[in-house]
C-alpha cells in the first residue's frame, strides 16, 4: 500500500457484528500485516463481539461502537444527547487519523462509520443498502463453487494486496484460559472433554434435541466429557438436552464469551450447527464437525480438522424461508452414528 520510506499506515478494520462473521473476517489482519507489517492496525466492533478481538496481539487497538449507550438515549427521547454522544464519537474516530477504512461488513450503518473515520481511501465488501457512496471503493467477489470458508473475506484481502494464504486469527488471552480452566475444574470435568453447540438464533439451523442427548451419551461412553456451550438467551433451552444426558456438563449461559474462546480452545473436539461457536473451533484449529442445512456458509473449512455435513436437497439451502412445514429434514439426514464418524475422522487428522 506505501513505499517503504513513507510513515506507517493506519489502518481501520470495520466489521461491527455478528460473531461468526467477526471470527471469519478475524484473517483480515494478519493479512493486512502481511502487506503492511508496520501499520497501525484498529478494528471497530459492536460491544457484543469486541471480547474476540480485544486479546489479539496483532491488533493495535480494538475501538467499540458505543450502540448500547446511543439505543439508551434514542429509548428515552434524549435526541440531543444522544446527537451530542455521537458527534463525540465521530470526533473521536476522526481524531485517530486513519488513512484506510476497511468496511468489511457492507452495510450503511458501517459504511457510514468508514466515513465518520475521515480515511481518504475507504473500501467496501460489497456495499449493500446503497453504502457505496460513501466509499472510494468496492470489491465484489466472485462466487467460488468450492465455497470455502470466508470466501468475500478472502477476496478483500486479496482486493487489498495480500499474497498469503488467509488465515482466521482468534486469540485466546491469559485471563479467560485461567477463567477457563477454573470453570471446568468447578464443573467436575478431568481429561478429555468435547464441546457441543447447538444454538443458533433460527429454529431452521438446529439439530435435535434427542439427538444431542444420545450425541454426548455416547461421547461420555468413550471417555470424553461432553460439554454444552452457548450464551445466556439460550441457558432457558438447555435443560432440554442436560437432563437427558448423564454426564453432560451444562455451561450454557455461565461464561463470558472470551472464555468461552478459551474453552474451545482446550478441548479435544467440537460439534456445532451454523453458529459462532463452531466457527470459533476452525480458527482455534480445534477438530470440528459443522452441521449445516438451511444455511450453509461454507463447505470447505481450508483446515483438515474440520469436516462440514450438508445434505443438499432439493429445497436447500432454504436460509429464512424453510418449506419443510418444520420437519427440518435437511437437519434430520444427520444420524448420530454420521456425525461421530465425521468426529473419528477429525481427530485422527489432528493426531
Amino acid at each position: 500500500m506505501t513505499d517503504a520510506s513513507a510513515a506507517p499506515l493506519r489502518l481501520l478494520i470495520i466489521r461491527l457484528s455478528a460473531l461468526g462473521d467477526v471470527v471469519m473476517a478475524s484473517g483480515l489482519i494478519p493479512a493486512l500485516r502481511e502487506v503492511e507489517p508496520g501499520a497501525f492496525i484498529a478494528w471497530l466492533v459492536e460491544p457484543a463481539a469486541a471480547p474476540l478481538l480485544r486479546h489479539n496481539p496483532r491488533l493495535d487497538e480494538v475501538i467499540v461502537l458505543p450502540r448500547d449507550e446511543w439505543r439508551r438515549l434514542w429509548r428515552a427521547r434524549r435526541y440531543l444527547a444522544l446527537a451530542r454522544a455521537v458527534l463525540q464519537f465521530r470526533r473521536a474516530l476522526r481524531a485517530r487519523r486513519f488513512d484506510v477504512a476497511i468496511d468489511a461488513q457492507g452495510l450503511f450503518k458501517s459504511a457510514l462509520c468508514a466515513w465518520w473515520s475521515g480515511a481518504a481511501r475507504r473500501v467496501s465488501l460489497i456495499g449493500r443498502e446503497g453504502s457505496r457512496w460513501l466509499m472510494t471503493e468496492r470489491v465484489l467477489p466472485k462466487p467460488d463453487p468450492l465455497k470455502p470458508i470466508a470466501t468475500e473475506y478472502r477476496a478483500l484481502a486479496r482486493h487489498l494486496g495480500a499474497t498469503g494464504p488467509y488465515r482466521m486469527d482468534l486469540a485466546v488471552g491469559d485471563a479467560p484460559r485461567a477463567a477457563a480452566t477454573t470453570a471446568l475444574a468447578a464443573a467436575g470435568v478431568r481429561g478429555r472433554y468435547a464441546v457441543l453447540c447447538p444454538y443458533t438464533t433460527r429454529p431452521q439451523k438446529h439439530w435435535f434435541d434427542e439427538r444431542w442427548a444420545a450425541l454426548a451419551q455416547r461421547l461420555a461412553a468413550d471417555g470424553v466429557t461432553p460439554v454444552l456451550l452457548g450464551g445466556p438467551t439460550d441457558a432457558a433451552l438447555a435443560p432440554a438436552i442436560a437432563d437427558h444426558a448423564p454426564g453432560l456438563v451444562n455451561l450454557v449461559g455461565r461464561l463470558q464469551l472470551d472464555d468461552t474462546v478459551a474453552v474451545i480452545a482446550g478441548s479435544a473436539l467440537l460439534i456445532g450447527v451454523d453458529t459462532g461457536l463452531t466457527h470459533m473451533g476452525s480458527a482455534l484449529k480445534v477438530p470440528t464437525v459443522a452441521l449445516f442445512g438451511s444455511t450453509r456458509p461454507y463447505l470447505d473449512a481450508r483446515v483438515p480438522h474440520t469436516a462440514v455435513l450438508y445434505e443438499a436437497l432439493h429445497c436447500s439451502p432454504c436460509r429464512r424461508h424453510p418449506t419443510c412445514a418444520g420437519r427440518y429434514d435437511c437437519m434430520r439426514a444427520f444420524e448420530v452414528d454420521t456425525v461421530l464418524r465425521a468426529a473419528a475422522s477429525v481427530r485422527q487428522l489432528q493426531a
